[in-house]
């Protein structure tokens, strides 16, 4: 790539998943209401990093629950199923990168 590409969240507004880029790799901005939830997907041959911008949510990853709270990343496989829940009003920005 030799384009520099930028995107400023504060210009992107309601709920649901934005893409941010277009091609790789994969970079989603999830803002969920409070009591909101995806339900259980997976992304095959991903790693993925979460950063939860603002709220507190409820990860679940397979088997595992982790709570996040504004301010903390985790990086997980997107192999399993996958579901965020919004215990607040929520943003995370999510970066979807081809699984090495």
């Amino acid at each position: 790539m030799s384009d520099t590409e930028r995107v400023s969240l504060d210009d992107l507004s309601g709920a649901g998943r934005q893409s941010l880029f277009e091609g790789e790799p994969k970079t989603v901005r999830l803002a969920l209401d409070a009591g909101e939830e995806v339900p259980p997907h997976q992304h095959p041959e991903r790693d993925i990093v979460c950063h939860l911008l603002s709220g507190d949510l409820s990860l679940r990853l397979g088997s595992e629950t982790v709570a996040l709270s504004a301010g903390e990343v985790v990086r997980f496989d997107g192999e399993q199923d996958i579901s965020p829940r919004a215990e607040t009003e929520c943003e995370a920005l999510l970066v979807l990168a081809p699984a090495v």
